[in-house]
């Protein structure tokens, strides 16, 4: 008896609750998507952003320089060049071109190389050019404007003369000891009594 008074409440709600309207069409369930998504409200946030006491800056430009001249030529081999002029009295050029380099493996592999040079007026009025060459070598400028280092002094020339004589000399001594395994082994012998201080028969 308690079962079938449980069963029918249950019945009696379930008859009760509002029913979802079902479509067999799609484009009503996406209609009422989309309405549902338009007539949402985000909740206001309240929270306030904190005064920004930073001076406002405003940069006019009244002066645009125009572009008078570009130019740029690509070739099939992965060689280029190109060249511009502005209103302003700049002017660059650049062209670069492939080269095969020696990587740590010896084997060849092309590399770009770029070189140019470009030229401006500088705040004072002088004329400034720059010539450039990027390769496997790195980065390398010229211009009258650049600093150059003073010349080496003979002495400090000397002293560089000595040490590259004694790098050559070992490079020798290094080649004929590995021809001759034994005159190596008994410089190294000697190499490390002389390490230790000691002396050994000449």
């Amino acid at each position: 008896m308690k079962v079938l008074i449980v069963l029918s409440a249950a019945l009696a709600l379930a008859a009760a609750l509002p029913q979802r309207k079902l479509s067999l069409k799609p484009e009503d369930d996406q209609a009422t998507a989309e309405q549902n998504y338009n007539n949402y409200q985000p909740q206001q946030d309240y929270r306030q952003s904190p005064p920004d006491f930073r001076p406002k800056v405003q940069i006019d430009t009244t002066t645009f320089i125009p572009i008078i001249r570009f130019d740029k030529e690509q070739g099939t081999d992965g060689s280029y060049k190109t060249s511009y002029e502005t209103g302003n009295n700049i002017q660059a050029q650049e062209n670069g071109y492939l080269r095969n380099v020696l990587n740590s493996e010896n084997e060849n592999i092309p590399a770009l190389v770029q070189e140019g040079s470009y030229t401006y007026t500088a705040p004072d009025g002088q004329i400034i050019t720059v010539e450039y060459t990027a390769d496997e070598f790195g980065f390398r400028v010229k211009g009258d404007h650049i600093p150059t280092p003073p010349p080496v002094s003979p002495e400090i020339q000397k002293g560089l003369d000595l040490i590259y004589a004694g790098i050559k000399a070992n490079e020798e001594r290094t080649a004929l000891e590995s021809k001759n395994p034994e005159s190596a082994r008994q410089n190294e012998a000697k190499a490390a009594l002389d390490y230790k201080g000691q002396y050994y028969q000449q």
